[in-house]
């Protein structure tokens, strides 16, 4: 599944990305492979999400959310 399928409150476990430019911008920004992953808050439209990614806030666009693969924590 990806980023963009999450809910707010969610969470998950960063597993890959698919290629595009975007990655190495999302990747300096601390979302690599491993990182863990929340959905704070989607904004009324869509765009954009706010994450909370290794205790920090951070906020793309729903189609940077659509290139991250994710493993959903259950519960």
């Amino acid at each position: 599944m990806t980023l963009r399928e999450l809910h707010p409150g969610e969470s998950g476990t960063i597993l890959g990305f698919e290629p595009s430019a975007a990655v190495n911008r999302l990747m300096e920004m601390g979302m690599v492979p491993g990182s863990q992953v929340q959905v704070v808050r989607v904004a009324p439209f869509g765009d954009p999400i706010d994450l909370r990614v290794r205790d920090y806030h951070l906020s793309i666009r729903k189609s940077e959310a659509a290139l991250i693969h994710i493993s959903r924590h259950e519960g």
